[in-house]
């Protein structure tokens, strides 16, 4: 599956300086000019790509996770995480998908993809991943604990209306269910296989 990177809200221009190299992010600064011929430092920030997967059942079902981090508060979510360097979208949906359920997929494919953030470098996939099988046992990081629940898709509209999901799931469900039409192929896209 070939999936384009969505282009970043804020430009880095090239003579851009890393100035803070951290784990996950790095900070980028440069004098940037203002309209009235001043100049700033401006700054933003570059992490990892990630990826979130929607998993359905053969039998119609949505899986979420339950998941609990260190020092964040739990949260109900889909399985994903950090795109590896160089790591196709498909491939790091389809190893988060296994790592945290213990689930294969069969088809998938991209719902959307966004740079949800102004002032950071980030692009976010969401994938609707099919005829998903519990084939292994998960396979977490030592800071996650998962647990998983099948949904009814009336129960997931509900839920991502609710703002569960975050606020980008909300609006596109909520104007989903404001329009019959568009109702009608997101209840095609979420059918299973």
């Amino acid at each position: 599956m070939d999936i384009q990177r969505p282009a970043p809200q804020t430009t880095f221009p090239k003579d851009a300086k890393r100035v803070f190299q951290g784990q996950i992010f790095d900070v980028y600064q440069w004098k940037q000019k203002l309209f009235d011929g001043t100049e700033a430092v401006f700054e933003a920030l570059r992490r990892p790509d990630t990826v979130s997967v929607i998993p359905i059942t053969p039998e119609g079902k949505i899986l979420i996770v339950h998941e609990e981090q260190p020092n964040k508060l739990p949260v109900i979510c889909f399985p994903g995480g950090r795109v590896e360097s160089d790591e196709d979208i498909e491939v790091a949906a389809r190893r988060e998908l296994r790592e945290e359920t213990g689930y294969e997929a069969g088809a998938m494919q991209l719902w959307f993809a966004s740079q949800p953030v102004s002032k950071i470098d980030w692009a976010f996939f969401l994938l609707i991943a099919k005829q998903c099988v519990k084939k292994n046992d998960q396979r977490l990081d030592a800071g996650e604990r998962i647990t998983t629940e099948e949904i009814s898709f009336d129960r997931f509209v509900t839920m991502c209306t609710q703002g569960i999901f975050g606020d980008d799931l909300a609006v596109r469900m909520l104007r989903a269910t404001a329009d019959a039409g568009t109702m009608a192929q997101l209840n095609q896209l979420f059918k299973p296989l």
